[in-house]
């Protein structure tokens, strides 16, 4: 029988700031008991929707570096002029419980976290479109207009890093763009170099040995010319 590695599979996943992976996740994390994502912290402010350590782990400038500066973060990156980055904390106690971490950051921090483990799973989550992805960040009603423009600049240019990443998902509808990465995870999981070991029951070496002292299997090399009956 085949036998899979206990531990868990480490999932990066990036898109633009609108593109919506936030909502994907959750609705990847509906369907999959096995998923956990980790929290990451940041130094921006809170809005009216955020939650302390649901959300992010909301840290002041001065209180971001100095984490940085005892080595608390997987990765981190400075993006909009604000922090993001990813505690150590509980990661590899949840990989090692065969669960699949997800880690949504940014995509400075995403090729952090590739060139360490390279063997994470890295997924970009792309907007239809740069018109519905203009059109989300104004409808999010949190932002000045100075500050959408900013962040459709930068979605622009993030949008073409995606050849860096393992699969991209296009998120025109929720449902159908969690059902796409959780097929891709399910992939993953049957490649040959995430098998830890292909071992044979009791039963299977037994037949085995069977079909090796068994006198009647010719060891002639088959003719294929042969045509009688």
């Amino acid at each position: 029988m085949i036998k899979t590695k206990k531990q868990g599979i480490l999932i990066v996943i990036s898109a633009p700031s609108g593109a919506g992976k936030g909502s994907v996740i959750q609705e990847m994390c509906k369907r999959d008991p096995n998923l956990w994502v980790s929290i990451s912290a940041t130094s921006r402010p809170m809005r009216s929707n955020d939650e302390e350590g649901k959300t992010y782990y909301f840290l002041n400038k001065s209180e971001f570096e100095q984490k940085i500066e005892e080595n608390y973060f997987l990765e981190y990156a400075e993006y909009a002029g604000n922090y993001y980055g990813t505690p150590k904390k509980y990661i590899q106690e949840h990989l090692d419980q065969g669960e699949d971490v997800i880690l949504e950051i940014e995509i400075v921090g995403a090729m952090n976290v590739k060139k360490r483990i390279p063997e994470a799973l890295c997924i970009f989550i792309m907007p239809p479109s740069l018109q519905e992805l203009k059109q989300r960040l104004e409808n999010r009603g949190t932002d000045t207009k100075e500050k959408i423009l900013e962040r459709f600049k930068i979605a622009y240019k993030e949008i073409n890093e995606v050849a860096k990443y393992n699969y991209v998902v296009i998120n025109d509808k929720i449902e159908t763009a969690a059902d796409k990465v959780l097929s891709i995870i399910k992939a993953e999981k049957c490649r040959v170099d995430r098998i830890e070991e292909v071992a044979l029951s009791n039963e299977e070496e037994y037949m085995h040995e069977m079909l090796i002292d068994d006198k009647t299997f010719s060891n002639e090399p088959l003719n294929i010319n042969n045509t009688s009956n």
